[in-house]
């Protein structure tokens, strides 16, 4: 059994880590808040972009840009969102399982843009074909930091080299959950339920024009999405494993706290005994 010294040094130990998860906790709180902030304030953007192409689509039915042109799939692209840093769960972990799942079950070959230095590390230490990363965007990427990499994406897509590009990120579904999702971001879905539009505007150029300037910034914007959804999701996992770090760091002070009330206990019936036994052998 270790010593009652042993003991203290380890409760304080504990002690201070339980300071630093809970100081964790609180930070990943306040950021989780402002992260869902910004995936709120992203939707409008989306939404309009949906409701303007679902719109061009109606006035043009007879032309098909080739983002709207479903192949035959001889090469895919993934798009795999992570975080920059860890302590957030498994919430890394099941992206990238994720993608390996989707990767084995291809039959064509896969190529990897990252954004996101855990994935990055990932993919290269598995020696996958990584064609483009995009790490280190903080706690407030915009889109223009995950343009680069969403560019090298679509540029594959447009030159031939891939017929289908995918995104692979966790979804915010609440403060408990989060779930790894692949979404296709092309070929492009036309949108079947958007709001209407304010007004009935008339397009300057053509409708085929302003189409084919707006389909690219509909995938970036679908990317963008996905990398906010990801980044509140990566600030709720990590407040979630903070708390149960937390929590575990009180019950192990409790444990440890016992087991040195225990030592120190039997240290002082140990230390009486001799004292007894002590005065008994003068006293003989």
């Amino acid at each position: 059994m270790p010593s009652l010294r042993d003991l203290r040094r380890r409760i304080r130990s504990v002690q201070n880590m339980r300071k630093i998860t809970k100081a964790m906790e609180l930070v990943a709180a306040a950021r989780m808040r402002r992260a869902q902030e910004r995936v709120v304030n992203a939707r409008p953007y989306s939404e309009e972009i949906a409701s303007i192409m679902a719109e061009l689509m109606k006035r043009s039915p007879q032309y098909k840009h080739p983002y709207l042109q479903v192949r035959e799939v001889k090469a895919r692209v993934l798009i795999l969102v992570t975080a920059d840093r860890g302590l957030c769960g498994a919430l890394n972990s099941n992206n990238i399982r994720l993608a390996l799942r989707e990767m084995n079950a291809s039959a064509a070959p896969v190529a990897v843009v990252t954004i996101g230095r855990k994935g990055r590390d990932v993919i290269h230490r598995l020696r996958r074909n990584l064609i483009a990363d995009r790490s280190e965007l903080g706690d407030k990427p915009t889109i223009g930091d995950i343009l680069p990499a969403v560019r090298v994406a679509l540029e594959q897509y447009e030159s031939g080299e891939a017929d289908q590009v995918d995104v692979i990120f966790a979804r915010f579904i609440s403060i408990g959950r989060q779930e790894a999702t692949v979404r296709r971001v092309i070929p492009v879905e036309p949108p079947e339920q958007v709001h209407a539009l304010a007004a009935d505007f008339e397009y300057e150029p053509d409708p085929k024009d302003v189409l084919d300037a707006l389909l690219p910034r509909y995938c970036e914007a679908q990317v963008y999405q996905a990398v906010l959804e990801n980044a509140a999701s990566e600030q709720a996992a990590r407040m979630v494993a903070m708390r149960n770090a937390t929590d575990n760091a009180t019950e192990f002070i409790d444990d440890l706290t016992l087991t040195a009330n225990k030592v120190r206990q039997a240290t002082i019936t140990t230390e009486l005994m001799e004292i007894v036994g002590g005065a008994a052998a003068l006293e003989g």
